[in-house]
Parts: structure tokens; sequence; C-alpha cells
């Protein structure tokens, strides 16, 4: 909210910006009610309904518009319940799980132009889901979406943007991960062979999260009795990675989808003394973080992927971690791109850490598949979404 705030006056400062946020919010509309534009979040669009639907307006703008993928949410319905003239869709990633989030935000921006959702869901999602999707479905859903889809890539808006460079970096886990990992490799096989139905995936995404964790920190599984450095050698090379680029003058961002490995590094910074900024799904005045980050009063700022992979200017980053790998790759790409911008000057280089002979390895592969389904999404629609085949083949 903040964001669009300060881009509103750094680009349109004739018009009025007004956030509608905090306990006040009624009375701030009032008190500000010949705004031009008004600015709220998702989660307070759905408890402010009542205020927003007793509004007609010019136009009606959702940015991130993939939070509005499930059309069965109350956020999506209070949403499609605003009154507008003109309707605009914005995202990054109009197919985050299934080619089903299209359908949602497409009647958003023009109602009834994709058919019915169970009519979709047979002509579109069902086929688009299989292993090879048919190449004239394809077709046919991309020739719907030409002429209504207006795709900027980022080399057509800011060519003079400088390059991207994207590392992976390699790391074989401690001893005591490995001996860890292959137990729980072991049980989790012998659990998904007994299990049946909607219980056999649900089992598997839990042996998966525990998997990665054990990738990434043992502490994360909250196991007793560990000795500091048999826990994680992903935080060995973190350090070495920050310790480097600190020293060379580099402003670093650091993501995970796990925020007890942020905590865990809070602590190694604090050893090292290097000065960092923090963010998470509890952080309250998020503005001022980052206010800090870019002000140049840390090099270093630990993020949380959900919280801060999105909506956030960081330029004054050049450099970007990935401590763990998440197989939509588009998820990764927002959260670089908070650094990779407009308004960056630097050439900015990411890293992924992933360790050897892991699940974390198999989900790489997943990506670039994922990555060459969606870069063709107007050409051909892609499936994102993460099938039962594809969660089995992890634990080959």
């Amino acid at each position: 909210v903040h964001n669009w705030v300060a881009e509103a006056a750094k680009f349109t400062p004739e018009l009025k910006a007004v956030a509608i946020e905090g306990p006040d919010r009624e009375k701030t509309l009032t008190e500000h009610h010949d705004a031009d534009l008004f600015v709220t979040s998702y989660a307070l669009l759905r408890r402010d309904e009542a205020i927003w639907n007793a509004r007609e307006f010019d136009v009606v703008i959702l940015d991130e518009a993939q939070h509005i993928k499930n059309p069965e949410a109350q956020v999506s319905q209070a949403a499609h319940r605003l009154r507008g003239t003109h309707r605009f869709a914005l995202t990054g990633t109009p197919v985050e799980n299934s080619v089903q989030d299209l359908w949602s935000i497409t009647r958003f921006a023009l109602p009834g132009y994709l058919g019915n959702r169970e009519r979709f869901a047979e002509r579109f999602v069902k086929p688009l889901s299989a292993n090879d999707p048919p190449a004239a479905v394809r077709e046919r859903l991309s020739r719907r979406l030409r002429p209504v889809v207006l795709r900027r890539l980022k080399s057509e808006v800011a060519r003079d943007l400088p390059e991207k460079i994207e590392q992976v970096v390699y790391c074989d886990l401690k001893p005591k991960q490995r001996e860890v990992y292959s137990k729980l490799l072991r049980e989790s096989k012998a659990s998904l062979l007994e299990a049946e139905g909607g219980k056999k995936r649900m089992l598997a995404l839990t042996a998966l999260l525990r998997l990665r964790q054990t990738c990434c920190d043992l502490r994360l599984l909250g196991l007793q009795g560990l000795e500091e450095d048999e826990a994680s050698v992903k935080a060995e090379v973190l350090g070495e990675l920050l310790d480097e680029a600190v020293e060379g003058g580099h402003r670093v961002l650091v993501f995970s989808q796990f925020v007890g490995m942020l905590q865990l590094l809070v602590g190694e910074l604090a050893t090292k003394r290097i000065d960092f900024c923090y963010l998470d799904g509890s952080t309250k005045d998020r503005a001022s973080v980052v206010k800090r980050f870019q002000s140049g009063a840390a090099p270093v700022f630990l993020i949380s992927l959900k919280a801060g992979g999105v909506g956030l200017n960081l330029t004054a980053a050049d450099t970007v971690i990935h401590i763990d790998p998440w197989w939509n790759p588009a998820v990764e790409a927002q959260a670089t791109d908070r650094a990779h911008r407009i308004g960056q000057d630097r050439v900015v280089t990411s890293y992924k850490l992933i360790t050897r002979d892991t699940v974390e390895e198999k989900i790489l592969s997943l990506q670039q598949r994922k990555r060459n389904l969606t870069e063709s999404l107007l050409a051909e629609a892609g499936d994102a979404h993460l099938s039962e085949g594809e969660l089995m083949s992890l634990f080959e």
C-alpha cells in the first residue's frame, strides 16, 4: 500500500493519493472523498466491502491479481463486486497454481469472456493438466487470450536495466544432515506405499516439508542435542557468501520460505556483527523497514518469501540469495525482481543454494519445466500446478 502511494507521488504528483488502512479507514475515506486514487490491501478489501460497494469508480485496478485466483475465496468475491467502468488486472504470475487461475483473473477484468467455470475446466483445465497437454487445446486458449492480455517484458520497458546473473551454488549435506535425510526418506517412502487417495498427497507434502527443512538446517526439525557445526551446510555457505558480499560493498537480500531459518540467521548475523533488516508476516511497519534498508542503514535484508516476495522496491540491493527452492519459478523470480527492477543501476546477481542428491535437485528440474510452460503462456497456456505424479517423483 505504501509503495503504491510513494510511486504515485513520484510519477503522478498532480494526483491526490490516499492510503485506506488502519483503524480509522472509514473516517479517512470521508475526509478525503475527493482523492483521485485510493489504495488499500486485499485483506482490508474483504473487511471493508460495504464501504467500497457504496461507491462507483472510473477505474478499478487489481495489482498482484493472483490474489483472486481462487474464485471461491471471500477476497475474490469482494473484488468481483467492486463497481468500476474500467477494470484492469495486473500480475507477474497469471498462472500461479493452474490454468484455472486465468479464469478467475479474466473474469474480474472481462466477466463472461472465458465462459462459465465448469465449461472452462472441461475444455482447458483438465486437458492442460495432463503430462502431455494437447497442442490444439493450448493454441485454442492462446487465441482467446491474445486480444485481452498485454504482456510487457522487462527487456521492453526497461531497456537500460543492467544484467541479471543467476547462479546455482551446490553444497553437500553435512554427515548428520545426510543421516537424518536418509532416515526421513526411507520412512516417507514406506508410509506412501501404504497410503491411498487424498491421504497420500497430504503425507507426501508433509514429508516433503521435513526433507526440505533437513536440507536447510536440522534445528528446524526441533532435534535435541545437536552440535551447532553439524546442523546446516547452508548456514556455512551463506555465511561465506555474505562475508564476501559485505566486504565487497554489496547489499544483499536473503529469502527463505522458512521463518524459522531466518530467525536462526538473526543469531548468526549478530555474532558476526553484521547489521541487518528483517521482514516476515509478523512485521507491522513494513514501510519503515524498507526505508531503513534503502537508505543504506544495513547491508543485509532477511525476508520471508511469502511476506516480502512481492510489492517491495529494494533497488539498494544488488545481490539476492535464495536459501531454499520452490517448484514454481515465478515466485522466486518475483522475489529476485525486488532488486532487479526500474531504478536499479548495477548488475544483480542471484544465488540459489541447492544441496546435492536431495529433493532440492529434483525441484530445480521441475522449475525448468514450469518455466518453459509459463514462458509460453500467451502463445500456449501452461500448467504450473504440482500434479500428483510430479509430487511423487520427488521421492524417487
